[in-house]
């Protein structure tokens, strides 16, 4: 195929697929890619971007050959021809499911924080979700909080900030509690 045809139309869609696939992704990360062990530190600590890492590549072990849709990591918008403002030049979402080169295949914008984030960078992420929803096509917005948490501080910061904007109807929000465990939808009752 050549670099600029699309994708086969033959290609499977599978979205019907994508929660399946994710949850079975966050199932096989393993502990030292949730909590990082440091030299010299007793306690290991959550690194965002190892988690992420290993997200991605749990994810793509399981994805299809024949998908149509392809996962993306921190695609940088800036200077896109067709969505330029809209609150989407600087954003780089950790994740994107799509198709690339059409905008009529924008799936999911994933958002990830460790469940300590900083009341100011879960909101970031949010505006963030909400634009490549209402502004780049996207379908999905999902927001997934991992770590060990008993007070649910980062998930109950996103869902009230959504509530505040009216903007719930689109963004997920998950939550990844442990290593080997798959993640679930966050259900804020």
């Amino acid at each position: 195929m050549l670099l600029h045809e699309a994708p086969s139309k033959r290609r499977r869609n599978v979205m019907h697929d994508f929660e399946r696939i994710f949850e079975a992704a966050t199932a096989a990360i393993d502990p030292d890619y949730f909590l990082l062990p440091v030299s010299g530190r007793e306690d290991p600590i959550y690194r965002e971007r190892v988690y992420c890492y290993e997200l991605y590549h749990q994810i793509r072990v399981r994805w299809p050959g024949d998908a149509r849709h392809t996962l993306a990591g921190e695609i940088d918008k800036s200077g896109h021809p067709l969505i330029r403002g809209n609150g989407l030049d600087n954003c780089k979402p950790d994740f994107l499911v799509h198709l690339p080169g059409e905008m009529e295949g924008n799936y999911a914008a994933i958002e990830v924080k460790p469940v300590t984030a900083k009341r100011s960078d879960v909101i970031k992420d949010l505006e963030t979700l909400v634009a490549f929803i209402d502004h780049g096509g996207y379908q999905r917005g999902i927001y997934l909080f991992y770590g060990y948490s008993s007070d649910g501080k980062g998930p109950r910061t996103a869902t009230s900030e959504l509530a505040a904007w009216g903007k719930d109807a689109h963004i997920e929000i998950w939550t990844h509690a442990a290593p080997y465990a798959s993640a679930v939808r966050y259900d804020a009752e």
